[in-house]
């Protein structure tokens, strides 16, 4: 069964459509956090960021970066969150890649991405080493 975003796509859902190229759209959440809060999503259904292919992902960013500024003065905001909840343990509602630019306003007290997690881990010295190289070495 197609997401609903897949459904947007085809036209088969209504969405306030801001911006289209070949391979993305950005539409209003139909759930805003905020005044302006817009997805931006490739237009064929890969499921989470790491199934995007290097193109159709510069693509998406490329939208990302061009909207941003244009959703804070549509909306008079003093700032914005970009967010993507990638897989389901984030939070993903939806099993389609997409990016939220989340209007912010002084003092809306939604906090920073840290305000995610209730607790931070405190990883050791090797530990840290042990992530830097599984990173920097992938």
């Amino acid at each position: 069964m197609p997401t609903i975003f897949e459904q947007i796509v085809d036209g088969e859902i209504p969405a306030r459509i801001v911006h289209e190229t070949d391979t993305t759209l950005a539409f209003l959440d139909a759930n805003p956090l905020a005044r302006g809060h817009t997805l931006v999503i490739p237009k064929e259904p890969y499921e989470q960021l790491d199934d995007l292919p290097a193109e159709i992902a510069s693509d998406v960013f490329s939208v990302v970066h061009e909207l941003t500024p244009v959703v804070e003065e549509a909306v008079d905001a003093d700032a914005t969150t970009i967010g993507i909840n990638n897989g389901e343990a984030a939070g993903q509602e939806i099993p389609h890649a997409h990016v939220h630019i989340i209007p912010r306003f002084e003092g809306d007290g939604g906090g920073p991405i840290h305000a995610i997690s209730p607790t931070n881990p405190e990883p050791t010295e090797d530990e840290l080493d042990a992530i830097e190289d599984a990173i920097s070495q992938a």
